[in-house]
This record gives structure tokens, sequence and C-alpha cells, in this order.
């Protein structure tokens, strides 16, 4: 569990209720990340704990995310992502453990105009309201965290809903992180 809440500060994809949004395909490793991705950010916890996250290429389009606390460095984990740019907003994607479902992550994220990364998860409501609105296809999936939901659309799909400014509050931000030394 404590790994688990390390991942859910650390890349921010755990909803803020604690119930995950799930989807049956990654996005395609093709696109590099915007340089101002890599490097080294801090922000605090869920407890107000000091994390560190540092990311870097892995080669390939892949980028691996390691966040440990800032108090217990030899405490680190690891995510191997890649990342997308479609219509206006910038989208990662991760594996899931097997106890939570072992599909993929998608979350939005941006650098805002203090240059701090801010991430966004999907708010589990309104992809709730897309599948009963036949928006997007998927179903109700239990996790060790809760119930949650696995969008098994094309992503083509998924990025046609996500890119409709009607449905632009689906983004919730989970985190900030600000620049540390290079």
């Amino acid at each position: 569990m404590k790994t688990w809440r390390v991942f859910v500060i650390t890349l921010s994809f755990l909803l803020l209720s604690g119930c995950l949004v799930t989807f049956k395909d990654p996005l395609p490793a093709s696109q590099a990340a915007p340089d101002a991705l890599i490097g080294r950010w801090s922000s605090k916890n869920a407890w107000g704990e000091p994390l560190n996250l540092q990311i870097t290429r892995a080669g390939g389009h892949r980028y691996k995310a390691v966040s440990y606390p800032k108090a217990k460095p030899g405490q680190r984990d690891e995510y191997l992502f890649s990342v997308s740019h479609h219509g206006g907003r910038w989208y990662l994607s991760a594996p899931l453990p097997a106890k939570l479902g072992g599909h993929f992550i998608l979350a939005g994220f941006e650098f805002d105009e203090k240059h701090e990364l801010v991430v966004y998860n999907l708010d589990l409501e309104q992809i709730h309201q897309a599948i009963g609105q036949q928006s997007l296809h998927g179903s109700t999936v239990e996790t060790v965290e809760g119930d949650g939901v696995l969008v098994d659309s094309p992503m083509s799909q998924v990025f046609a809903y996500l890119d409709d400014p009607a449905n632009a509050d689906v983004f919730v931000e989970a985190v900030r992180y600000k620049r540390t030394g290079q």
C-alpha cells in the first residue's frame, strides 16, 4: 500500500476520490516528451512530506519517473511511461500493477506560467457519465483501492471526447511540482 501511495503522489494518477479511471490500451510510444519534462522536481505528498521526482529518458520515446520521499532517498519507486500531445494537451500513460487491474492510466500535464509541472487526473464520475451517454465505452472494475472504470474505447474516440471543449472540466488538478536543481 505504501508503494502505491508514493505512486499516487508521484505521477498523480489516482483520482482524488481514491478510484481509478483506467484504459485497456496505452498511449503509443511514438512522440517525444517536451524537454521541459526531463529533470528533477519536488512537491509534497498528501501528508505534507517533501517528495522528489526525477524524470529521465528511457529510450524509444519512453520515460522513467523515479520518486522518493526527501527524508528517505533509499525508498525509490520507478515507473515507465509514454507521452502524447493531442489537441492542446499533453498526456502520459503508464501501466498499473496487477492488483489495480493491470491496465493503463492516462493523465494530462502542462507547464504553467511559473514553469511548474501540473498533473491532471480524469474525474471518475464524468467518465461514468460519458460511458452512460455512450460517448465512451467501458465498464466498472473493482480494485484494492475501490471501484474504478476501465475504458475500452479506441484512443481515437477517447481523444475526440477529451478534446471537446464541452468536456474540459473532466480534468482535475492533482498535483504541482516545482523544478529543483538541474
